[in-house]
């Protein structure tokens, strides 16, 4: 068995070699039974071996004593709705999310949570390994539930604005011929907006651009496709559409950091003093526009499961990631991707402004890195090395949360270890475009 496929926050692998048929019903085996479950719902993305997963997972799902509901082709989100809304006890995704099409996997909520490697996946795994040759007496058919969720999920994302106040924006989206085109389409039927579709079409192949937003040269055809229609804005989807990057209307690219602090500002205009969670590569932008407008801003570990837990612990309304994952507490704590679309179409709307003008602020005022990897040797010995060549400065302020953070008054940095692969994580922003590239090679000269 391939240890390596139960992620921090998922599983994912290389389908058959690393993740099949015979694996998935284990885990489906095995999850059931660690939390006694009792009334899940499953779906899946648009792989083609999807189907195959779905049918092993929910045989496994049964063997262990659950009662099962299909829940369709969706997006991720549109699981972690159902699980809360229905009032599922636990929830599956077939899908590799971002991944190439070789990829397959499995996203697991537990009462409408997201479990990770602390709170589930390693136990699973622990159990899977250790009953690998143990032969699983699978039922040969299985009697399941079927539920099409569709009208509810527009209903509910759709209840986050006031659907009267968007203006008749013309709005580029690419599905990335993931799932979201029917979920988009769908969606604005309700509003008095143009919709400017692009790769909607589920292809598996992905033949246009790999469904994967976060890497700047998969939104190109987007970029272009806004300039040459005039529209007011672009959003590009993953492949199970749980995230969304938006595009300004000249066609400028936007981090998933900035689109946090203005997502915050959307959260707080309505509600004065609210609490905004966000990871801590990146923290400038979001704390003093959260602090700027009454809010009570709030560090988490990355990843949706540490993000939903800090959020429920502080009750938070709104969490961000730089990438790209946005949470909301109506939203049972959980990501989801159209609800941010909804918010800034709205944002846009009722300031009467161009998303660029919301954006040159924050683009004007920090310089930031996109998140970049570096293989090592020793995760551990490079924080050290680096933390011990800072730690003397004057004006240094250090902090262990989630890796390493070094600040200082016009720069900062993050490093962290990846929890799976020899590579460490850098994003570093700096006040002043002037010494941006220098301190971006002084730490690169540090990395080993």
């Amino acid at each position: 068995m391939d240890e390596s496929i139960f992620k921090a926050y998922d599983i994912r692998g290389i389908y058959p070699t690393s993740i099949n048929e015979a694996l998935v019903s284990k885990i489906g085996y095995y999850y059931v039974k660690f939390f006694n479950l009792k009334n899940i719902c499953v779906g899946r993305d648009i792989r083609s071996s999807s189907p195959s997963l779905f049918d092993s997972f929910v045989k496994g799902a049964v063997l262990a004593g659950a009662k099962v509901t299909d829940i369709g082709i969706i997006s991720t989100d549109m699981m972690y709705f159902a699980s809360g809304f229905y009032d599922f006890d636990g929830g599956a995704q077939i899908t590799a999310s971002h991944n190439p099409k070789e990829y397959n996997g499995l996203k697991l909520v537990k009462e409408g949570e997201p479990i990770s490697i602390d709170d589930g996946i390693q136990d699973i795994r622990d159990l899977v390994k250790k009953n690998i040759d143990n032969k699983l007496d699978l039922p040969e058919t299985y009697s399941l539930d079927n539920k099409d969720i569709l009208d509810d999920y527009i209903k509910h994302v759709l209840s986050f604005v006031d659907k009267d106040k968007i203006e008749n924006l013309k709005v580029v989206i690419d599905a990335g011929n993931g799932v979201a085109g029917y979920i988009v389409e769908a969606i604005f039927k309700h509003l008095n907006c143009t919709l400017v579709p692009l790769y909607f079409e589920p292809d598996e192949n992905f033949p246009n651009h790999p469904a994967n937003p976060m890497d700047e040269k998969n939104v190109l055809d987007l970029e272009e496709k806004i300039v040459e229609v005039g529209a007011d804005l672009g959003v590009a989807f993953d492949g199970d559409a749980d995230r969304c990057m938006f595009v300004d209307e000249k066609g400028g690219y936007t981090s998933g950091y900035f689109m946090t602090a203005i997502l915050a500002k959307n959260i707080l205009m309505k509600n004065k003093g609210a609490k905004i969670v966000h990871s801590p590569q990146l923290t400038w932008a979001v704390d003093e526009t959260v602090e700027s407008l009454g809010g009570i801003s709030i560090l988490s570990k990355t990843g949706h499961s540490f993000v939903a837990k800090k959020m429920k612990e502080e009750d938070a309304l709104f969490g961000g990631e730089i990438s790209a994952h946005f949470y909301f507490k109506k939203n049972y704590y959980s990501d989801n991707g159209m609800i941010p679309l909804l918010m800034v179409l709205e944002l846009l709307s009722i300031n009467k402004e161009k998303l660029s003008s919301l954006l040159d602020y924050y683009r004007n005022t920090y310089t930031v890195t996109p998140e970049i990897n570096y293989t090592v040797n020793s995760i551990d010995e490079n924080l050290e090395r680096i933390e011990n060549f800072y730690k003397d400065m004057s004006g240094v302020k250090i902090s262990h949360f989630d890796g390493v953070s070094i600040e200082f008054d016009n720069w900062r940095f993050n490093l962290r270890g990846s929890n799976t692969e020899p590579l460490i994580r850098l994003n570093l922003e700096t006040r002043s475009k002037d010494i941006f590239e220098e301190k971006l090679k002084e730490v690169e000269s540090l990395i080993k």
